[in-house]
């Protein structure tokens, strides 16, 4: 039998336990638009969702959910894309500028990573797409390459 394609990734939500402070933080430090409003039967406004520059098609939504926003703190469960260190080191000023607390540049996986937590704690990544070509498959919590089998590719 044949898999359907896949077309991408439409939308991530992040649950947040103060919707406005929540959209505030994102629009401030990400450029977040909100498109779409979801109220609930009472009328109230309790998801939105909407644009971050940068993150292609994919949408991005937040939803009150205090019991989720707490199970998610300190979790990383998507990471942000840049190009390379040099966009990593302006991440790295631009959040200083917004005097929000973030990890030194670290030397992950295969690229460069940048770490900091939203107003819930969600811990956020920043990614580089450039590889810094350190071997780190011996080190713990570090990725390592799988051998793919003709089956498994």
């Amino acid at each position: 039998m044949t898999r359907p394609p896949l077309a991408g990734v439409h939308h991530v939500k992040i649950p947040v336990t103060d919707l406005p402070r929540s959209v505030s933080w994102y629009e401030r430090v990400f450029g977040f638009r909100t498109t779409f409003e979801f109220p609930d039967d009472d009328g109230v406004v309790r998801g939105v969702g909407g644009k971050v520059p940068g993150f292609g098609d994919t949408l991005v939504a937040f939803r009150e959910n205090p019991a989720a926003a707490q199970g998610c703190k300190g979790f990383d469960p998507f990471g942000f894309a840049v190009r390379d260190r040099a966009d990593i080191e302006a991440w790295a000023q631009y959040l200083d500028r917004l005097k929000i607390p973030r990890s030194p540049v670290i030397d992950a996986s295969v690229g460069w990573l940048l770490v900091f937590n939203d107003p819930d704690g969600l811990e956020l990544h920043l990614y580089s797409w450039e590889e810094h070509g350190i071997d780190q498959s011996g080190r713990t919590g570090y990725g390592r390459p799988v051998l793919q089998t003709e089956a498994g590719a």
